[in-house]
């Protein structure tokens, strides 16, 4: 956990930096596809690959920087023209799940340097990672932490499911003062958290505090919690609510 300003920093230290990318490759022009590649063309050098002739046409004149090509990924003689070998990105993002690992790990052979995939069903996921398969996003886990945000208990900003579920990150907002609230003035140390639940970080009027044992909690600061196993998420919720006589 760190500021937004640190990231780079951190991440220097925990791996080696890419250059940014500059050579992207999207397969499926559906509504995932054409938007990262209208999000994308202003600052890369973006093409996309369609299946479908019409749409292809109707990309092509939606997308005044993107080159749309009509054909099928998987057609090595067709990345082959267009020097799959450069790209930097090939991310595909069709609604076939099988479609777009066949495809990356096509393209991965044949020397893009990332490949990226969009996949639906879960167990999918859990076979390709930490294969050649660089990167695979499942729309489903970002479903699930901007629900859970919504059904959790106390003011949640934010939630994220990881672990493919087992496990939350939560930032919770706290209300209240010393006489309702069960963690204001109480430092960190002194919180009665269940075992396997550790505060990363308190942002406190805009500023990222990383967590200590003497760090006292105040009203108003946002507490980020990773629970081990999200069974806990209860137990955190009615620690981090003021009592009912707060108003």
């Amino acid at each position: 956990i760190c500021a937004t300003v640190h990231i780079k920093a951190v991440m220097s230290e925990l791996q080696r930096l890419e250059k940014p990318y500059k050579r992207i490759m999207i397969v499926g022009g559906g509504n995932i596809g054409a938007g990262v590649a209208k999000l994308l063309e202003d600052h890369c050098s973006v093409k996309l690959i369609e299946r479908n002739p019409e749409h292809a046409t109707q990309l092509a004149e939606k997308l005044s920087k993107t080159l749309v090509f009509c054909g099928d990924a998987s057609d090595q003689s067709l990345l082959f023209e267009e020097h799959i070998e450069n790209i930097d990105a090939f991310i595909s993002l069709t609604s076939d799940d099988e479609a777009n690992i066949m495809a990356a790990l096509l393209a991965k052979r044949l020397g893009a340097k990332k490949a990226m995939v969009l996949i639906q069903r879960m167990a999918y996921i859990n076979l390709i990672q930490g294969g050649t398969i660089d990167i695979a996003v499942s729309p489903q886990q970002v479903t699930i932490s901007a629900l859970l945000g919504h059904v959790r208990k106390g003011d949640v900003a934010n939630v994220v499911s990881l672990r493919h579920g087992t496990a939350e990150a939560l930032e919770l907002v706290v209300h209240g003062d010393s006489s309702t609230s069960s963690v204001i003035g109480r430092k960190i140390a002194d919180l009665k958290l269940p075992v396997g639940a550790i505060i990363g970080a308190v942002v406190r009027n805009n500023e990222v505090i990383m967590a200590r044992k003497e760090l006292v909690i105040e009203g108003n600061d946002h507490v980020v919690i990773y629970l081990g196993d999200k069974k806990q998420v209860p137990e955190v919720e009615k620690l981090f609510q003021p009592s009912a006589f707060f108003i």
